[in-house]
This record gives C-alpha cells, sequence and structure tokens, in this order.
C-alpha cells in the first residue's frame, strides 16, 4: 500500500492512497469463489455454478464491494501508519475502482489540533459568597405561598393582579384573524399574558361586563400578518376573582411533603434546599467563569466537522425539545443558529481533556455513585433508579461525565485566582446573563428552591 499526505492548512488533511491490484484482485477471486458453492442461476445445479459464469456475472459488483471494504480498511492502516487522530468523517474522491487495476483513492480530512492549555493561574475566578438570612427564608415561605394561591370570585369590579374568566373575539379591519377567539379564558390582569394593553383595558370592569378593546399588535409580533395592526377585541366578563394565600399551617406543610413536625420542620425543610440552591448557583458561576477563562486564555484552531457535528446534535436536541413528537428533516433549521455555541462547546471540549490527560484525572467512581444517589433521593423508590443508571449506559455517561467536568473544574482552581464576594442570597442565585449560556449551566428558576409537593412526588415515582 503507498500512502502520501498533504497538508493542505492547519488542520486539513490530503492522503492519497494505493492499493495494489494484485491485492484488490486476490480478495475479489476469494469472494467469487465462495459465491460459486452459494448462487442459484437457472440451468446450472446448486454448488455447481462454474467460476467464470459467477465471475462473468457478479464480478463487478464483488469488485465494487471488495474495494469499498479494502478502501475503509487501508485507511484505517493509513492513519495508524501516519500516526495522526482525524477529526470526523473523511471525504473520498478520486477514487479508481477498474478491474485489473490499481485500488486509488484521496481522503480529505481534518485532524484534531494539539491544545496547550494557558497556565492556569492567568484565570481570575469571583466565587459568590452568601448567608440564608431570616428575611431570606420569610421571603421563600410568601414565595411558596404565592405559588399555591387560589382565585376565588367576588363582586366588585377588576383590578390589578385579579384573575377574570373571559369570552373574547378578535377582529382587523372588520374580520376575525385565526386564534383571536375564546370561551372561558382566564387572564390575570398585569401578568403580562396578553399583548400591550389588553389586561389594561379589562381594569375597571364587572360580572356581565361588555365591552370593545382598541389594542395594536406590537410590531415584532410572533405572527406577520398581524404585526403592527390594529385590532378591536368584543370582551365579556364571566367573573372577576381575587388571590387568596394559603395560610401557613399543617395543611399547607402537608402540601410540600412536611408530615410532622409543624412550623420548625417545615422551615428546615426550606432552608435546606435554598441552601442547596445556593450551592448550585455559586458552583454554576465559577464553573461558568472558569470555562469563559478557557477559551480567552487558551489559543486553539477548532476542527469544522467536529462544529458541523455538534450542530447536528443540537439540531436534533431542538426537535426533540419543541419538535412535539412530529417528524422534521432537521437539515431545515440553520446551521447559523447554532454555530456561535456549537463552536464553544468544540473548543471547551478540547481544551478539558487536554486538561484531562495532562492531569491524568480520572473520573471518581465514588462521586459518581453519590450524584446518582442524589438524584435518587427525591423518588419514592430511589434504588431503583440507581439501578436503572447503572444499567443504562447512556444515563450513567451523562453523571460521569458532569463528575469529570467538576473535577476539571476543581483541578482548576487550586491554580487560578479566585476572590471571594459577599452578596445577598438573592443576588448569589440570580443566574448569570451570559448569552453562551446553556442549558445545562442555567440556573432554575427561583421557584425550583420550592420543596417538591406529594403529588409532584407522586408523578415522578409513577414515571
Amino acid at each position: 500500500m503507498e500512502v502520501k499526505l498533504e497538508s493542505i492548512s492547519d488542520l486539513e488533511r490530503k492522503m492519497h492512497i494505493v492499493v495494489p491490484s494484485v491485492e484488490v484482485n486476490s480478495k475479489v477471486e476469494d469472494k467469487l469463489k465462495q459465491m460459486t458453492g452459494q448462487v442459484k442461476i437457472k440451468g446450472f445445479r446448486p454448488g455447481k455454478v462454474p467460476l467464470r459464469e459467477v465471475r462473468r456475472r457478479f464480478g463487478r459488483d464483488v469488485l465494487q464491494e471488495v474495494s469499498s471494504e479494502m478502501m475503509q480498511q487501508s485507511f484505517a492502516e493509513a492513519i495508524q501508519q501516519e500516526m495522526i487522530n482525524p477529526a470526523g468523517t473523511p471525504k473520498i474522491e478520486d477514487v479508481i475502482v477498474e478491474m485489473g487495476k490499481d485500488l486509488a483513492f484521496t481522503a480529505i480530512f481534518e485532524v484534531f489540533p494539539e491544545v496547550e492549555p494557558a497556565e492556569l493561574s492567568k484565570i481570575k475566578i469571583v466565587r459568590p459568597v452568601a448567608d440564608i438570612s431570616e428575611s431570606d427564608l420569610d421571603n421563600m415561605v410568601e414565595r411558596l405561598r404565592e405559588q399555591r394561591k387560589v382565585f376565588v370570585p367576588v363582586d366588585r369590579k377588576a383590578a390589578l393582579e385579579d384573575q377574570l374568566n373571559i369570552d373574547f373575539s378578535g377582529s382587523v379591519d372588520g374580520e376575525d384573524f385565526e386564534g383571536g377567539q375564546a370561551e372561558g379564558s382566564e387572564v390575570v390582569i398585569g401578568s403580562g399574558s396578553m399583548i400591550p394593553g389588553f389586561e389594561d383595558g379589562l381594569i375597571g370592569l364587572s360580572t356581565g361586563d361588555e365591552t370593545d378593546l382598541d389594542v395594536t399588535f406590537p410590531e415584532d409580533y410572533q405572527k406577520a400578518e398581524l404585526a403592527g395592526k390594529q385590532a378591536v377585541f368584543k370582551i365579556k366578563i364571566n367573573s372577576v376573582g381575587e388571590s387568596q394565600l394559603p395560610e401557613v399551617d399543617d395543611q399547607f406543610f402537608k402540601e410540600f411533603g412536611v408530615q410532622e413536625g409543624g412550623l420548625d420542620a417545615f422551615l428546615i425543610e426550606v432552608r435546606s434546599n435554598m441552601e442547596k440552591e445556593l450551592k448550585n448557583a455559586v458552583d454554576n458561576k465559577v464553573k461558568n467563569q472558569v470555562m469563559d477563562g478557557l477559551i480567552s486564555t487558551t489559543e486553539i484552531v477548532v476542527p469544522k466537522a467536529l462544529v458541523n457535528e455538534e450542530i447536528d446534535r443540537m439540531r436534533q436536541d431542538m426537535l426533540r425539545q419543541f419538535g412535539d413528537g412530529q417528524q422534521f428533516d432537521a437539515s431545515m433549521l440553520p446551521a447559523e443558529l447554532f454555530e456561535k455555541q456549537s463552536i464553544r462547546r468544540v473548543q471547551l471540549g478540547l481544551i478539558v481533556n487536554a486538561i484531562v490527560e495532562e492531569n491524568k484525572l480520572v473520573v471518581d467512581a465514588e462521586r459518581v455513585r453519590s450524584k446518582i444517589e442524589d438524584i435518587a433521593s427525591s423518588y419514592e423508590q430511589p434504588e431503583q433508579l440507581v439501578n436503572y443508571y447503572y444499567s443504562n449506559e447512556e444515563q450513567l455517561s451523562q453523571v460521569q461525565s458532569l463528575v469529570m467536568e467538576e473535577q476539571v473544574v476543581e483541578t482548576i482552581l487550586k491554580e487560578a485566582e479566585v476572590t471571594d464576594q459577599d452578596m445577598p442570597y438573592e443576588e448569589a442565585v440570580k443566574p448569570p446573563e451570559q448569552p453562551e449560556q446553556t442549558e445545562d449551566d442555567a440556573q432554575q428558576p427561583d421557584d425550583a428552591v420550592a420543596l417538591e409537593s406529594e403529588d409532584s412526588q407522586t408523578d415522578q415515582s409513577e414515571d
């Protein structure tokens, strides 16, 4: 086998490979001989078809099949011989496949870059430090009450934060438009769920009132045919309700799974969840800064093939998340939509892998087990979930990757310049304002601190 390797750019390579015809012919003949005892041809007894007849009928197809197999094999041997590491699938061109001639082809591909992380001491980290005060605890309890509020009917004019049950019908230039009609729709005044001016127009109305609202759709409205258009909504008020918060009593505690111990036990549980949320928020903010620091201090050229693969993965993820079970062609989603984030992910993947190799890091099995048990602790039968993770390679791999990421961050923090910054709890748990923020990096909403209600626990166990 002859191999000639050329460098086209920093990462792109062109490899010319020639496999001698004698090797190709030998494999073709072996394949044809094997077929003589298997093929069925009219006029010949089974297993008695002459080799020349098999060669005449199937020689071309067998040559193509053997050549394809030998191209894959020879490429694998060539990259091992040249000690190179391709990134992505090679593009094959200039293929010569002819009976009696050498098999020749050209493979064009990219290689993984050599990554040398910069001095970790150049990375600067500001680590939030916060305590949970009594007022923070009180605010959280009020937030939990707000989550459980109900609306009770009242016989008065509607005001801000009231919930109205309404029928409405909208029209533009006297014509009804799709999606502009509803019966029994519930709207909370001030929630911002309707277009500007709609909710304000409900203030002062009472049960049984009917009115026309003149509003204008925003210029950037999602439906282009309505953007900037003036509309009239005919409104009928079916009922007016005001919010009522639940009492902080045993019944309220039970909704969050606290069966005994009263207020003291409830507050202990709420504080525990707030502490977990605070730790997660701080860890995520530190991790984001570490990752930003790695990118800003490390020069790296990323293979386009890896970026394209990451774009395809993100396309598929978006379809799974928003496709609603429908079958769509992922390629219809513009690559530009994912390109910037894909480049960042590939950069980080290459840099982190380099740090793992440089520091000879190995996934801590005990931490993996602890993290899985922590995930399972909120389920009614945690051991079943633990067993599921360890029997599902994909799920286990995700947790192992997360643990390795934590180990990498800890390794970097030992050398980075870290400054602690005191701040209030609410500021510490606030999500970081980062355009590059990924789903994994994003913080949960504030109400994620809330204890799970018995209903949610039941739902999870059934899943």
